[in-house]
Parts: C-alpha cells; structure tokens; sequence
C-alpha cells in the first residue's frame, strides 16, 4: 500500500547526508558517503567523551599544581584516613624548614601540637573550624599559630585533604601585646585600674564563698611632684620603677600591686587576717619606699602614705572598696607624710558632706549670695581704723552662716575658689571706692589663683570697674604660694606691685623659710600669724619672736600687723615692741560693708574710735 512516510533507511541517509554537510561548512574533512548505523554512531559519542574527559582531567591537573605548587600560601595534601602527609609545596617547605623527604614520612600529627584532632574532623560547622587556631611545630622546635582552610579532593586515586595553611603568629603577638598594654601600666608593666577592677572582683567572689577578709591598700608618693619638677621626669620615672620593684618584694606573690595614676598604686591582698596584720604590711611598705634611692647620680628620698579598707566591714563590692581606700588615704595624707590610715564609717559621711557642700556652693555662685564681710585693721599708735580684710561669708538658706573653713578647702579642691576670688577681688574694690581715701582693703588670694594665668588681668579689670585707686588695695599672699618657686608666680606679683598694688605676706612665721622670701619679693606689709600672738604677754619665747619680727620690719621698712589679737595684755605687748597695726576680736569681729561704712563715718566725725567701742560695735 502506498504511503508517504519514509522509510528507516532513507531516514538514516538523509541524517548522515545532513551531518556530511554540517561537517564540510565547519571546513573539517567530511568522510565518503558510507552506510551509517545507529551503533557506529554512539561508539563514536563514546570516544568523543572520553577524549573530553581526558583533557579535563589533564587541565584540572595542571590548574591544581598551579594553585598548589606555585602559591605563595603553604599548602599540603594529607591522606583522609592515615593524616600521610602526600604532598607540600614549595611555601610549606620554606616555612616550616623541613625537607620534602623529611615530610613524606610525617603525619599531619606529628606537626601538631596538644592536638589529636585533624582539621577536617566531623563534629564541626565550616565557621568554627575557620576560627580554630592550631599550634604548629616548625623544624627548629619553634611553635607557631596556624589558621587553616580544609578542602576534599582525590590524590592519587585515594580520598585526600588540601590544607591552606596561615601563619598567624604576628597577628597574634600584636593581640596579645594590645590586649597587656589595655590591661597594664606602660611604665611599669603593674596591671592598671582595669585589670585591678577586675582581679579585686575575683577575690571579693572568693570571699563570699569562704568567709576570708580582703583587704585593699591605695599607696601614694609624698612629694612626687617637687621631685619631677627639681630632678625632672626621667628620674621621676626611675623612681616609680625602683617603687615597683620593692612593692612586689614586700608582698606575697599572691597579692595584686597595680598603678593608678602618676604617683598613686594599690594593692589587694586575699585572705587578709586581722586589721593589725594589714597593719604590719603598711608599715612595711612605708618603710621599704622610704629607703633611699640613688638614680642618675642623685640621692633621692620619698615617703608614702597609705590609706586601708578592708572587706566585707568597708563594702562588699569593689566600686565601695576603692572608694573608702581612697578616703582613707586622704585621711593619712592630712595627717602628715610616711603614715597609713584605716577607713572609717565617719569619712564616708564627711565625704557626702562635702559633696553636698560642693552642690549647695555652686548654686551660691550662681545666684550671687557670697558676700564680703570686712575686720578692721587698726593703726596701734593712733587707734583708727587704717584698712580693713575682706572675708567670704555665706549665708545658707537653711543651715545659717556657713564658716569659710567648711567651704573654703572644698573650693580649693573642685577649682570654685578662683570664680569665688575673682568675685569676692570685685566687690571688695567696688565697696572700697566708696570708703575714705585713706583707708585701704585687704584680699586674700589662694594658689590656685596663680595658676590660671589671668589673675593680673582680673585684677585690672576690678581695678577699673570700681575706680579705686590701686595703692588702697592690698592682696595677701601665704608662704605655700612661694614654696613652688615659679617664675609666673613671681612675675604676676612684681606685675601687680608695678600697678601700685601692695602685696602683704599673711601667717608670717608658719612656713619653712619664711626669711629667704622676704629677699625675694620687695613686700609691703608683713602680717604676723596668730599662733606668736597669743598669750604673748607671758610667753617669754612668743615675746622674743614678736620682737624680732617688729625689728626686721622695722629695718626692711615693711609694715608689721599682729593677727589675733584678742587681749588688752597682748595690745599693750605690742604697742610697746612697736608694732604698727593690730586686727582681732579685741577690736571688731568682720562686719557686713554698712556696718563698715557707719564706722568709719563715726570715725571721720570723731577723728579716733576708741577699741572698746569697735569691739562693742
């Protein structure tokens, strides 16, 4: 029957017919027409794939020696089931320092260090083996840190492991160094206050499991300051070093020595006994510092002073514990140099005192309720009242008239005593101005003032915003402000006594050498410290002081003003040594400006007020 479906074998020669001409349009050589079977064809396709599958294999070869024989990383091959080393490259070689004969007899295994475990063991996510460090053992012995990335493959035909092998040694010594210098003291190498935080915890936990005490001790140098600034730091920081070194030898090994800051250290002692054990240790301590020491050719000597606070009777967590140590130092501190204080409940309650101080002083500030008192001077030949000493008062809301000696040393301290001597300089000139020209105003002036820089400009400008002639003003200086020796210092006072300013010595006799300043500054004036005052008509040793000083004044030309005169006895003592001016209860307490300005207005009708009448005033 006919039909117009081909037939099989037309089929197959059209299909070869078609390939013919594809291969001839590709210009290949075509082979002569030929019968083609279906099983001559797939033998072909057979043959075909396994030259391709060849070629792969011999190009994946060669990209595989040349990631792994050419790269700069080291790398290694090792038998999946044995850890056999198979195979290193050149990097690994000069790495790790073997031989390649060498490492064809290793196992993986036998470079590792405290390890059993191979890089590509089960049991672990791709991320954690990526951060797993491993110790390695160079040829020298040497251990280095490694990061390694593991791939699978067939070596040889057998199931192998590639190692990609990174030395991280560097990285980690770089770390490590980062992570000491964060947790120690660049000078000394004592761990810091972070570490000493940290190791203070550890013990405080220990002790609330076994009952022991913990007892911290803060250590601060006498007299560091002076000793930096006359030798300078270099031997400053020699001194902190030999410091170090007999503070670990005086302590057990156990306890923890850390440095603070500049001059201060701290230690911790655990299982500390009794408070008359820490005691001993304190004293030890102090002791061993004080022991003289010879650096750079200069025999240096120091103190220290110690503060104690003891766990758990001083506080429970280490924030508490330094705090109340901290206290306790500045207690010891107080009391003079080269002793040791414990803490006590009461410190901490001064201590929120001050604070409270400190907050209700800054408000009096703000709101402009300091005011100036003023205690006459009195002129002890004619009895009139030739100037008077501005004194800050404050008069608080609630507890009354606060004394200047519960402020005074907590503005000292917060940096409040020059905005209070700047304010208190203003208002004694502008209250002045308007008392008799003859009559003259004395202000006090704290260090710390000096040290600003600005105090010769502040007192210009109270100067001429008040209009007072700068002769009636008088700033009053003390012996510690001269102890520093600084040429600023000097400079601003010859500054001041250039404007016409008179520059008084106040508590004369108090300090270390008070005659050697009396040659290096031209003062004015001279005032006598109350403690050669009193009872002076029947201390025979006041009496011979007193005359000394009244004939060196008289001699320099320098104006000489008893303090604390209190006594008819004492007045009439000084009258007949010739002593020029007198100031004390015995004449006036300090008084508000108008009772000032009444005085004087009494004493300009009368042209002398008798004492007894100022007293009474």
């Amino acid at each position: 029957m006919p039909t117009d479906r081909p037939t099989t074998k037309s089929r197959i020669r059209g299909r070869a017919s078609f390939a013919g001409r594809k291969l001839k349009t590709a210009g290949k050589l075509a082979p002569k027409r030929r019968r083609v079977t279906t099983a001559g064809a797939a033998s072909r396709q057979h043959a075909d794939r396994a030259r391709v599958d060849i070629a792969e294999l011999k190009q994946r070869e060669a990209s595989f020696r040349l990631l792994f024989d050419g790269n700069p990383v080291p790398m290694m091959v090792c038998a999946r089931d044995d850890e056999r080393i198979l195979s290193v490259n050149d990097a690994a070689l000069v790495h790790y320092g073997y031989a390649r004969s060498d490492f064809e007899t290793l196992k993986l295994s036998d470079i590792q260090a405290f390890e059993t475990a191979t890089p590509w063991s089960g049991g672990q996510t791709a991320d954690e083996r990526a951060t797993r460090i491993w110790k390695h053992i160079k040829a020298d012995g040497s251990l280095i840190d490694m990061a390694i990335y593991a791939r699978d493959l067939t070596f040889n035909d057998q199931p192998a492991v590639m190692l990609a092998l990174i030395d991280i040694t560097e990285r980690k010594r770089a770390e490590a160094r980062l992570a000491f210098m964060a947790q120690h003291d660049g000078l000394t190498a004592l761990p810091n206050r972070i570490m000493l935080r940290q190791r203070l915890d550890e013990s405080l936990a220990l002790t609330r499991r076994n009952g022991e005490k913990v007892a911290v001790l803060f250590v601060d140098l006498d007299g560091f300051k002076g000793i930096n600034d006359t030798l300078g730091h270099a031997v400053g920081d020699k001194l902190l070093k030999c410091v170090t070194k007999r503070l670990r030898s005086s302590v057990r090994e156990e306890d923890a020595v850390a440095r603070l800051g500049s001059d201060e250290f701290a230690i911790v002692q655990a299982g500390a006994g009794r408070p008359e054990d820490v005691a001993v240790l304190a004293k030890r301590l102090i002791d061993a510092i004080g022991e003289p020491y010879m650096l750079d050719g200069h025999t240096v000597l120091s103190s220290a002073s110690i503060g104690i606070a003891m766990a758990p009777g001083d506080g429970d967590d280490a924030e508490k514990l330094l705090k109340n140590a901290d206290m306790a130092l500045s207690r010891a501190k107080s009391e003079g140099h080269a002793t040791f204080s414990f803490f006590e409940a009461e410190m901490d309650a001064r201590a929120q005192s001050r604070r409270l101080i400190e907050i209700d002083l800054r408000a009096a500030i703000e709101a402009d309720a300091l005011v100036p008192h003023y205690q006459p001077l009195i002129d002890l030949r004619s009895g009139r009242i030739t100037g008077a000493e501005a004194l800050v008062r404050w008069p608080h809301p609630v507890r009354g008239m606060i004394s200047p000696a519960e402020f005074i040393p907590v503005a000292e301290e917060t940096g409040l005593i020059n905005v209070i001597g700047a304010l208190m300089l203003r208002r004694a000139c502008t209250d002045a101005a308007r008392w008799p020209s003859e009559v003259s105003v004395a202000v006090n002036l704290s260090p710390l003032q000096f040290r600003t820089g600005n105090l010769l400009s502040i007192a210009m400008d109270a100067l001429r915003q008040s209009g007072l002639p700068p002769n009636r003003l008088q700033l009053e200086i003390t012996e510690t402000l001269l102890l520093e020796k600084s040429d600023q210092v000097l400079a601003t006072l010859h500054a001041l006594r250039a404007l016409g300013v008179r520059i008084s010595m106040d508590d004369f006799g108090t300090g270390y050498s008070s005659l050697s300043y009396l040659r290096s500054f031209p003062f004015d004036k001279i005032k006598i410290d109350r403690s050669f005052v009193r009872d002076l008509d029947s201390n025979r040793d006041a009496q011979a002081i007193m005359r000394a000083i009244v004939s060196l004044g008289t001699g320099l030309g320098v104006t000489i003003t008893a303090e604390g005169v209190e006594t008819e006895a004492e007045l009439s003592y000084l009258r007949a040594e010739g002593c020029h001016e007198g100031q004390g209860f015995l004449f006036s307490r300090a008084r508000p400006n108008a009772e000032i300005v009444r005085l004087l207005a009494a004493q300009n009708d009368s042209h002398a007020v008798p004492d007894i009448c100022l007293a009474a005033g």
